[in-house]
């Protein structure tokens, strides 16, 4: 029965605690609230043109430095561009030059002499392979 006393105490003590300090908490809630709403009224306004001043000047700073990042950015990706193109166009000559070397001379094709009959010819022959394909899936099925 004692045992029982003192448990039933001790969670007695241990509620009204917990519910002091719950209390405490909520109280120091509304003095917070209270402090935040007098600094609003009367020097919220000069601390926050203050801080915007600040902000402005280290947007500024800041700008500054990415614009010059990004000019020399440009700047090496132009150069990177410009001797990627040359490498490519002087590659790209050499191996002309170097094929047209080993190549014989080739005789002008049907197509450089007569557009017109290239043309025809080239239609012709694509009418008969599409009339062979015909043909062919007729025969399989």
């Amino acid at each position: 029965m004692l045992k029982q006393a003192a448990l039933n105490l001790n969670v007695n003590r241990f509620a009204d605690a917990a519910f002091a300090v719950s209390r405490q908490v909520w109280l120091a809630g509304l003095g917070a609230a209270v402090m935040t709403r007098d600094w609003a009224l009367n020097d919220a306004g000069h601390v926050f043109r203050t801080l915007v001043k600040e902000g402005s000047t280290v947007e500024a700073k800041a700008a500054r430095v990415v614009g010059r990042r990004i000019d020399s950015s440009i700047a090496v990706a132009t150069t990177a561009w410009n001797r990627a193109r040359d490498t490519a166009r002087s590659t790209v000559s050499s191996l002309v030059e170097s094929a047209a070397a080993a190549l014989p001379a080739a005789k002008p094709s049907v197509a450089a002499k007569h557009p017109r009959k290239a043309t025809a010819k080239s239609q012709r022959t694509t009418k008969a392979r599409a009339t062979r394909n015909v043909r062919r899936a007729k025969r399989s099925a």
